[in-house]
């Protein structure tokens, strides 16, 4: 069993209501410091306090996402973010002020503390009282995203499926099959555009006041703050997608004419892009979710020892739930638990290839959770998403030299890493069209659904649709946007996975140079947290943290010859 980390300043048993906390934030507030050593000493235990509630808002999270259909979770969830996180964020102000203002500061160590310092510094800036009901009002409202989605699904031969069920009979070799499941997945889905539409246009109004009282012309570019994007600009932004278009597109184009030809097909239809062109079955690289669990151990084992240590302990302690059922939020994830120093992973499995991609990216989260549990602060955990999902992307690939634990046919197992490389290239156009369609959406923040409606779909069209005919499914292309879960919870938090995933490239192609070397740097990286800044973190990868046309096109190139030996 793994136990959280013993306290040294909050009570062991501190019931997490608001009533216990504010005498705690109250006297962190009102303390004295009259050394640096003292200084010291009050951030390691402002970051004990922190752990602790994070830990718990975790929980209330993790449960609520696992049963969407539970009031009382709903509640316990609803009251963290009404009566006890805008309580905080004051107090949090006035200690970041506290921070900021010790004589003390200067005398940090420069090295030590300049990333967490700039942090602080930044939300300082941010900070104003009158949107801290905004932030509980937003909590709450996305929320909601997850109760819709999490309540549908659909009959397919007289049996209910999720859509995450429903849709592994997209990879099927019967093409009515497909057809059918893809539509009644689709009608399902339209039949609460309307709702999403309206909780979107709430979701968005909100933000933007939240941009306004912050001295903000936009939600765009106050995010870019809020995000801590030191490294880089909107005008980056764009540059990366210039380069996606240039660079990839033309390469899947490539790839969905040869889908068309073995396919024997006029034009590919929504349900044709997921069925293996080979004619053959879906990929079954596992029988269940307790199976899935056992193989990505052993799988990560043969990595490295210290990676499937990590999978056993989050086994041997409950900290997977990964099948699909009905009430269960839509999606996956990675979720550190602060003061345990390991991790939660939720997921979606409804027994099929992606399951398997899915479980080795959240598995790279959850070995980076480990890596970082013993930094000094909580805060210095806290690493930016481009550095997280380098973690997760980076594992997509390194652990495909033994993904022979999931599949003992040596055909399938070059049919798996086709596949995965294949997405590698797939994911970067729908990163760009989600990304660019936000910035659209935020930088236009009075416009009309039918304004948005024409937004997206000449985005999505500028980077190939997908490379699928949609002229008589003109409603569902419309509404694909919908279906992306980060645009209603998590706004602008999408550009990373496409930065990650260059970076992961990189990653992996030291690795297949070199894989002792290029597993250490990788790992090194990962220790660092949030301690560096993100250039410094992809560099001790021996990687660049780079989305130029050209080094775009040097790993699109690298991945498209990996993909040809296979």
């Amino acid at each position: 069993m793994i136990y959280k980390k013993s306290r040294k300043y909050i009570p062991e048993n501190l019931d997490i209501k608001w009533e216990n906390l504010e005498h705690l934030f109250k006297e962190l507030t009102a303390r004295p410091i009259n050394s640096v050593e003292e200084l010291e000493h009050w951030l390691q235990d402002r970051s004990e306090l922190e752990a602790a509630i994070e830990e718990d808002f975790a929980w209330r999270y993790i449960r609520m996402t696992c049963d969407t259909a539970n009031e009382e979770l709903l509640q316990k969830f609803q009251y963290f973010a009404t009566e006890i996180e805008p309580k905080i964020a004051p107090y949090s102000n006035e200690l970041n002020k506290k921070l900021v203002g010790s004589d003390y500061a200067d005398q940090l160590d420069k090295e030590k503390y300049f990333i967490y310092l700039r942090g602080v510094k930044k939300a300082l800036e941010l900070f104003r009282e009158e949107n801290i009901p905004i932030f509980t009002e937003i909590q709450v409202e996305q929320q909601k995203y997850q109760s819709i989605t999490g309540s549908m699904s659909v009959h397919i031969d007289d049996k209910e499926f999720t859509l995450e069920q429903a849709a592994v009979s997209m990879k099927d070799t019967d093409r009515g099959k497909r057809q059918e499941a893809w539509e009644k997945i689709t009608a399902r889905r339209l039949q609460d555009k309307d709702q999403l539409n309206s909780l979107f246009n709430h979701l968005r109004a909100l933000r933007h006041k939240v941009a306004l009282n912050a001295g903000f012309e936009n939600f765009r570019d106050y995010m870019f703050q809020a995000l801590g994007r030191f490294d880089y600009t909107p005008q980056d932004c764009y540059a990366f997608h210039e380069a996606i278009q240039k660079e990839i597109v033309p390469i899947l184009h490539e790839q969905a004419e040869k889908r068309k030809t073995a396919l024997g097909l006029d034009k590919l239809e929504p349900w044709d892009l997921d069925v293996d062109i080979s004619g053959k079955a879906a990929l079954k690289p596992f029988k269940d979710g307790n199976d899935l669990v056992e193989k990505s151990i052993q799988c990560f084992s043969n990595i490295n020892r210290y990676l499937g240590e990590r999978l056993e302990i989050m086994k041997d302690n409950q900290l997977f739930d990964v099948e699909s059922r009905k009430g269960k939020a839509p999606g996956g994830y990675n979720y550190p638990l602060a003061e345990t120093g390991a991790p939660f992973i939720f997921m979606n499995s409804a027994n099929t290839f992606r399951d398997l991609t899915t479980m080795v990216h959240e598995g790279g989260h959850a070995v980076h959770t480990f890596l970082t549990a013993d930094l000094e602060l909580n805060d210095f955990k806290h690493c930016p998403s481009e550095v997280a999902e380098l973690a997760s992307m980076s594992m997509e690939l390194i652990s495909m030299d033994n993904w022979n634990v999931y599949f003992d046919n040596e055909e399938e197992l070059k049919r798996a890493k086709r596949d995965q490389l294949f997405d590698v290239l797939k994911t970067l156009p729908w990163v760009a069209v989600v990304d660019q369609y936000q910035h659209w959406i935020y930088t236009n923040p009075d416009h009309t659904d039918e304004e948005r409606t024409e937004a997206w779909l000449q985005i999505f069209e500028n980077f190939g649709a997908n490379f699928a005919d949609w002229s008589t499914h003109q409603e569902a292309e419309a509404n694909l946007w919908q279906k992306q879960l980060h645009i209603f919870e998590v706004p602008f938090y999408y550009i990373e996975y496409g930065m990650a995933q260059l970076g992961a490239i990189a990653v992996w192609k030291n690795y297949k140079e070199n894989p002792e070397k290029g597993l250490r740097q990788y790992l090194d990286a990962l220790k660092l947290g949030y301690t560096k800044t993100i250039k410094d973190i992809y560099e001790t990868a021996g990687i660049r943290f780079d989305f130029s046309a050209g080094y775009v096109k040097e790993l699109a190139g690298f991945v498209k010859a990996e993909m040809d030996k296979l």
